[in-house]
C-alpha cells in the first residue's frame, strides 16, 4: 500500500497513544474487559470456536493471545494498516498455538477471499478507520455465512471528548454515536440483537473520568445519555 493510500485510510496514533496501547492498563481495563463481555453475549445456540478469525487492528498483538486463549482458532490473521506490525506484534504472536498470520491492508479493502473467515474481531480500531461505509461491507463480504463479528467500539461522546482530543489522534469527521454504528452494521447486512448488545459506560470513557459520579453517587439516566461504548455480537446471516 502506498503512503498515500495509508493516508487516506487511517489516521497514525499519537506517541502517546502507541505507549498506551502497549500497558497493562490497556490488556487488563480495555481489551480483556471488552472480550469479557462480548463472550458473554454470544448466544448459546452459536459456536465457541473458530476456525479462522480476522483481528482488525491487530497492533502490538496483545488481542492474538486473548484471541488464541479464548476461542482456540486454528489460524489468526492479523490485519493492520501499519507496516511495522509484523515488527510490534510478532513476540505475541509467537506465544499463540494458533497460526499467526500479518495481513498489511486497509481495512476498507481486504485482500481475503469472500466467505473466508469464521469470525472477525474488531475493538477500538473502527474510529480510526476514514471510510468506515466501505470497511464495514468489507467486514460483512470475507465473513462466512453465519459468521462472527466481534464489534467493540468507542463511541462519538467518547472520542470527542477533551481529553481523547488531546491525547490521541482520530479522523474526527466520522466518529459516530452507538446507535448510528448500529444502523451502519444492520444497513451491510448484519443481524443487530438488542441482547446481543452491550453499552458499557465505564469511568474511563467518562469526559471527567467518572468524578462526578464518585462525588455524587449519581448515574447518568441509561435513557436519556450519549453512550461512550458500544460492544456487539453480530452475525451475517445464513445464505
Amino acid at each position: 500500500m502506498s503512503k498515500v493510500d495509508i493516508k487516506k485510510a487511517w489516521v497514525r496514533e499519537s506517541k502517546f497513544g502507541d505507549w498506551f496501547l502497549n500497558t497493562d492498563t490497556w490488556l487488563i481495563h480495555v481489551l480483556r474487559r471488552a472480550l469479557d463481555d462480548l463472550e458473554k453475549l454470544i448466544p448459546e445456540d452459536k459456536p465457541k470456536r473458530f476456525h479462522t478469525i480476522l483481528d482488525i487492528g491487530s497492533g502490538f498483538g496483545h488481542s492474538l493471545i486473548e484471541l488464541d486463549n479464548r476461542f482456540s482458532p486454528n489460524t489468526i490473521i492479523g490485519l493492520d494498516v501499519d507496516p511495522d506490525v509484523v515488527d510490534k506484534a510478532g513476540s505475541n504472536g509467537q506465544k499463540c498455538q494458533a497460526n499467526i498470520e500479518f495481513l498489511i491492508n486497509n481495512a476498507a479493502e481486504i485482500d481475503l477471499p469472500d466467505n473466508s473467515v469464521d469470525m472477525i474481531f474488531c475493538h477500538q480500531t473502527f474510529h480510526h478507520i476514514v471510510d468506515q461505509d466501505s470497511a464495514i461491507k468489507e467486514f460483512h463480504r470475507v465473513l462466512k455465512p453465519d459468521g462472527c463479528l466481534l464489534f467493540a467500539e468507542s463511541c462519538r461522546r467518547y472520542i470527542h471528548s477533551t481529553v481523547i482530543r488531546v491525547l490521541f489522534r482520530h479522523p474526527m469527521h466520522v466518529q459516530k454515536t452507538d446507535l448510528e454504528y448500529l444502523q451502519l452494521l444492520e444497513k451491510a447486512g448484519f443481524d443487530v440483537v438488542e441482547k446481543q448488545l452491550s453499552r458499557p459506560f465505564l469511568w474511563w470513557s467518562r469526559e471527567d473520568l467518572g468524578l462526578w459520579e464518585t462525588l455524587t453517587g449519581r448515574v447518568e439516566d441509561p435513557d436519556s445519555r450519549e453512550e461512550t461504548l458500544i460492544n456487539g455480537v453480530l452475525y451475517k446471516s445464513p445464505q
